[in-house]
């Protein structure tokens, strides 16, 4: 089964002329919207694949699968804490293409919360009891094309979803969650073009 799917979407790959690819990256992550905690950014990372058609046009689009490890820093009295998020990103760009060098790319992301943890013990429960599985928003950046087949860029994203579920009613908030945060990321990334 597994090879019958591998094969149908390499299939369709070569059919509609699509560059698959690899690339990976840093994450500058942190949160908006949250004031009412002291925070501040955090590091990560990212790795995935793409599918793009459009490869030597003017205009193209891309879709992308990306593991991202991000969420933010906070200080809490005299602690330091941390607090990671783990989502599967799916952003859904247009692209276009100013030289075969330069590629100019916007669009929508979904993202769906994989994990999450918080190093502190001054919370009440699990942080996944507060957080929402699912986040939406924008993405948009560049991507440099120095030599054939590898790519390097930068990537801005920004979430309109919030981070955290509104709490009840008399349920306390724990020193971790700010009610109106977003997530906000900034990633730096290079890759590889497969195949011709």
């Amino acid at each position: 089964m597994k090879k019958l799917f591998f094969g149908f979407v390499l299939l369709t790959a070569t059919t509609l002329q699509a560059q698959i690819g690899v690339k990976a990256g840093l994450n500058f992550a942190n949160v908006t919207n949250a004031s009412m905690i002291n925070h501040s950014s955090r590091s990560g990372f990212h790795i995935g694949g793409f599918l793009g058609t459009g490869s030597g046009k003017l205009f193209g689009f891309r879709t992308e699968l990306i593991y991202s490890s991000q969420g933010y820093n906070y200080k809490s009295g005299t602690n330091n804490n941390d607090v990671k998020l783990n989502y599967i990103l799916l952003p859904q760009l247009f692209c276009l293409n100013i030289t075969k060098y330069i590629q100019i790319q916007a669009g929508g992301q979904a993202a769906f919360l994989l994990s999450a943890s918080n190093d502190s013990t001054m919370g009440s429960g699990s942080i996944l009891d507060y957080a929402k599985r699912f986040d939406f928003g924008l993405t948009g950046g560049f991507e440099l094309h120095p030599i054939k087949k590898f790519l390097i860029g930068a990537r801005i994203n920004y979430s309109f979803g919030k981070v955290y579920k509104d709490l009840a009613l008399g349920i306390p908030r724990p020193s971790f969650l700010a009610y109106e945060a977003k997530n906000n990321v900034v990633q730096i990334f290079a890759g590889l073009k497969l195949g011709k």
